[in-house]
């Protein structure tokens, strides 16, 4: 068992004390992904009741009684991750794209500061692929079903074929909006300011430099305003698309998906960070092998 709080109890304590710094953020996120992780075993092993249970034709029973209440549990715990970064991005937005809790594997891949939304359908056909392939080929010449991933039926892919394009077509109205607020860095105002404070350093007059900082702030203000903003609607855009491909699943295919999407997330996450901690140790053993320290 972790001995870190939940990340409940530690959002509600940091927001108490006006601690909503990065470090903070980078606490509450290991407490949710210690949580997380517990979800996935309750996950996985709802999925050895499904495949028990299907054998013995009680896999209905099953996804009123407990499927369903798994699922919100599971659901809800991502909408209190984006809850409480919104709170977080309010008072430092820029952390949030580029997140100290994350690796260089996974910022590799972010899409304003989180997973691309339209990822979501790649991760399910990939996992409904898998899961046909496991199937024997006596059940699909019998059209025996199984009830996950691999019995989607027309109508199911009709309706996740529409969210898609609902989906891709929001992606692309966000990135622009981002587009055009990273060119505002080069707007006419940032330009002159940039080159007053160059002209004062040539000039060396250190304490009329340090009067720009003011003008500085507020000619960033804005622009953070809008990332925050940017950053926001992204975020809706990703809870958005969990919870319509989670309407459009029966509550078994539900478990099937929330486990595939629970397993990149903590694999990619915790491959990352090996990857990076090799670096790291390269890095200082170059370091000590320049100052003629070698390690034994």
């Amino acid at each position: 068992m972790s001995d870190l709080p939940s990340s409940i109890s530690y959002m509600t304590q940091a927001t108490r004390n006006g601690n909503q710094e990065r470090e903070s953020f980078h606490k509450f996120f290991e407490c949710w992904i210690v949580e997380q992780n517990h979800h996935l075993h309750e996950l996985v092993s709802a999925s050895k009741d499904i495949e028990d249970r299907h054998q013995h034709g009680g896999a209905a029973e099953l996804d009123g009684r407990v499927l369903r209440p798994l699922l919100e549990r599971v659901v809800q715990h991502y909408e209190h991750y984006y809850r409480a970064k919104s709170r977080w991005a309010k008072n430092d937005v820029l952390s949030m794209f580029n997140p100290s809790w994350r690796s260089s594997l996974e910022d590799a891949f972010l899409w304003i500061g989180g997973w691309r939304p339209s990822m979501a359908f790649h991760l399910l056909y990939s996992k409904s692929g898998l899961q046909l392939e496991a199937r024997g080929l006596d059940d699909l010449i019998l059209g025996l079903t199984n009830g996950d991933l691999s019995d989607l039926s027309t109508g199911q892919l009709g309706r996740v074929d529409e969210l898609q394009k609902v989906t891709l077509r929001e992606e692309k109205e966000i990135t622009e909006k981002l587009a055009k607020l990273q060119e505002t860095v080069a707007d006419s105002s940032m330009v002159e300011l940039s080159h007053a404070v160059s002209e004062l350093i040539q000039e060396e007059a250190g304490g009329r430099v340090a009067e720009q900082e003011g003008r500085v702030e507020a000619a960033l203000a804005p622009k953070e305003e809008g990332l925050v903003g940017v950053l926001e609607k992204a975020d809706e855009l990703r809870m958005k698309t969990l919870k319509g491909v989670i309407d459009i699943l029966s509550p078994t295919q539900g478990v099937y998906f929330l486990i595939a999407a629970a397993e990149l997330h903590l694999r990619v996450h915790e491959w990352g960070k090996k990857r990076d901690a090799r670096h790291h140790q390269l890095d200082d053993g170059g370091v000590n092998g320049s100052n003629g320290h070698h390690r034994q």
